[in-house]
């Protein structure tokens, strides 16, 4: 890129990392210490379903807001302010002695770390060459899986430790400092380049953008696959999988979080692979279809498959976050439907998709799991026997409507 130099490019790709890498944490924070979280706050499953649902519902709702602020003011002063508020909502969460301020304080959490993926989107697309783009993302979203890592064994430990309230009082002081760091490190566009156009509409202007954004074709099949891709291997990870294998494998929170930091750093090699595949292949659509077939083999046995011990369930979760990694693959055919003047608006409209898709799942299935009887050592395996086969269903019908979906080839 004209004016960028390498020095340059690593700065903004270490503050998207830091970024994402806290909102990465956010979002899976609460599975490996799930069972003292439910006991301490008194939470039905539909509560803590809902709650986490609550995460990804705040960040649907502010995408077209956050997108409409970053062509007008920038995805720099735009993700810090957001970031603050993260940082207000984790000192809540660490505070909240109620369900209803637990579901409030995941809301204020879901709004903070709103711009953090999109951010690094966009402006990965302006700092790096376009057929490069899902390689760029792959290294940006494989380097925030640091941050489901740390949401699983060191998290628990913590918790163990010091309690699961100081441990979230440690992430605020953790997502204030990269929200510093994130203002200093990164510019709007490369040394040189003029940044896109979009700071000079009126919010009539910016209104009318979002419906143009919602008219383009292709759009409709994109939205399809994004809705369930990522929610299917966030649903697992950072929702049930805690409380799955404390229910129905009996481990306790360090060894559980052993299971959840496996299953991120096999989550971190799946986007790495995934992330030259569009290009080594010249297509992006048949490495999504791929992706989501390969999800389907590992939630069916899962679902099928009565009594799995130890060592079937285990690797079956951590192969199915591997192979949900097509996410990135998704974002890079979307972004290749909208202009640079509107590529905020554009990537936050597909990003909707991706955070109802990581809303209603857990939602859902937080029901279909309440449906099924407690005992006094937690939910059944029947029960989740069927929240699994209630994710797959949703990935064939996501899948159903993509396959209509227009090729984007890297090259040509």
């Amino acid at each position: 890129m004209k004016g960028a130099t390498t020095g340059a490019r690593a700065r903004v790709l270490a503050a998207l990392a830091l970024t994402t890498i806290s909102s990465q944490f956010f979002r899976a924070s609460t599975a490996a210490i799930a069972p003292d979280l439910i006991a301490d706050l008194q939470l039905s499953a539909q509560q803590f379903g809902a709650a986490n649902g609550a995460f990804f519902l705040a960040i649907g709702i502010v995408q077209i807001p956050v997108g409409i602020l970053f062509d007008r003011y920038g995805p720099r002063v735009v993700t810090t302010a957001l970031t603050a508020l993260a940082v207000v909502g984790a000192v809540w969460q660490a505070l909240c002695t109620s369900g209803p301020e637990f579901l409030a304080a995941r809301l204020l959490l879901g709004v903070g770390c709103a711009g953090s993926f999109m951010s690094a989107v966009l402006l990965s697309s302006r700092w790096f060459a376009g057929d490069r783009l899902a390689t760029v993302l792959s290294w940006v979203f494989a380097l925030s899986q640091i941050g489901l890592m740390l949401a699983a064994t060191p998290l628990a430990a913590a918790s163990a430790a010091w309690g699961w309230r100081t441990a979230y009082l440690a992430a605020a002081v953790g997502a204030l400092l990269i929200g510093a760091a994130f203002f200093l490190l990164v510019r709007d566009a490369p040394p040189g380049e003029p940044v896109p156009a979009g700071r000079g509409e009126t919010l009539g202007d910016a209104l009318r953008g979002v419906a143009r954004v919602w008219r383009t074709p292709g759009l409709m099949p994109i939205l399809a696959i994004h809705t369930v891709a990522y929610a299917s291997m966030a649903t697992v990870l950072s929702v049930w999988a805690g409380k799955y294998l404390a229910d129905v494998h009996g481990l306790d929170a360090v060894a559980r979080g052993n299971v959840l930091v496996a299953m991120s750093v096999v989550q971190i090699a799946g986007t790495l692979a995934y992330g030259p595949l569009d290009r080594l292949f010249n297509t992006r659509k048949w490495v999504v279809v791929a992706g989501a077939v390969l999800s389907l083999c590992t939630l069916g046995p899962l679902a099928l498959i009565s009594g799995a011990g130890f060592w079937v369930a285990v690797p079956l979760l951590c192969l199915h976050c591997a192979v949900t990694a097509y996410g990135i693959v998704i974002v890079a055919h979307g972004r290749t439907l909208f202009a640079a003047h509107m590529a905020g608006r554009g990537v936050t409209t597909v990003n909707i998709a991706q955070v109802v898709g990581s809303a209603g799942l857990p939602w859902l299935t937080g029901i279909v799991i309440g449906l099924f009887p407690a005992t006094a050592a937690g939910y059944t395996e029947e029960a989740y026997r069927a929240a699994f086969g209630t994710i797959a269903l949703c990935v064939v019908a996501g899948l159903a409507v993509y396959l209509t979906a227009r090729d984007a080839k890297p090259r040509g």
